[in-house]
């Protein structure tokens, strides 16, 4: 019996190695994964962004057969077997940075308007691209954008739960806030015209509360300055590793997953 057993687990390790042979975007799950580029840039595709709920071993699986990009995805069927069994720790650890962007959202932040007749609020994928204020940069996050209604025309709520890590004015994002979730990820939201109450760091975020109102706030040192972009909410996601105290992540595919969780509200 234990003859047969060892002939087993042979085989298997045999086969294993073919299996990573022939598969080799499974070198690419290596303790630096999820602080690559590819990781980085969260390209989920339209079949994740459909699904109800993310399913973290599908997600962690079909990302590391597609070098990180579904969006050309035609298929969900997955089997998670042989990666784990391939590579256990660096499966545990990619799996763990998903469930720290995911873990924890709920709702998209800005709720849809019951009123007829107001435009609804739109963003595009704008990760990486150049911004000029403040010196030569990468956009790290998302602009939902609602430049056809005024300054503090649109709530913003929260996308997760957590606490408030930073609230108050800063030069490049105007009135902020800065929400660590309860699964880890730095959830910041910029240009805000007012907030909803006196956040406070520390203070307790319910998902779906009010944190302000979309603005223009930002890109000046003077405290209060608005108007030199159109009216807007950036969206940024944060993620602390072992290497970067804030390694930014593209929301462009996480806001697309939350729109069907999305809370609707009376502007008016």
């Amino acid at each position: 019996m234990i003859l047969i057993f060892l002939v087993l687990l042979v085989l298997f390790q045999a086969s294993m190695v073919d299996y990573l042979y022939n598969n080799p975007q499974y070198y690419q799950l290596d303790a630096g994964t999820w602080e690559s580029e590819s990781f980085r840039a969260m390209e989920l595709g339209e079949l994740i962004c459909a699904e109800e709920e993310v399913n973290l071993d599908m997600l962690t699986t079909l990302m590391v057969e597609n070098s990180y990009d579904l969006t050309e995805l035609d298929s969900l069927d997955w089997s998670n077997g042989a990666l784990k069994a391939a590579k256990p720790a660096e499966y545990e650890r990619l799996r763990g940075a998903y469930e720290m962007i995911f873990g924890d959202l709920e709702y998209f932040p800005i709720p849809a308007n019951l009123a007829d007749g107001v435009p609804d609020v739109t963003y595009a994928d704008s990760w990486g691209e150049g911004r000029s204020y403040g010196g030569d940069r990468s956009h790290e996050g998302c602009d939902v954008m609602g430049d056809k209604m005024p300054r503090g025309f649109y709530p913003v709520v929260s996308m997760s739960g957590g606490v408030v890590e930073k609230a108050g004015w800063l030069e490049q994002g105007g009135w902020r806030l800065g929400i660590r979730s309860r699964s880890g990820a730095y959830l910041y939201y910029a240009h805000l015209y007012r907030y909803g109450r006196d956040w406070k760091e520390g203070d307790e975020v319910r998902p779906g509360e009010l944190l302000g109102f979309m603005g223009d706030s930002g890109y000046g040192k003077e405290e209060g300055t608005v108007g030199n972009f159109p009216v807007h909410l950036h969206v940024g996601i944060y993620l602390k590793t072992e290497n970067f105290e804030e390694l930014s992540v593209n929301p462009y595919w996480v806001l697309r997953y939350l729109e069907k969780h999305r809370l609707k509200a009376d502007f008016a």
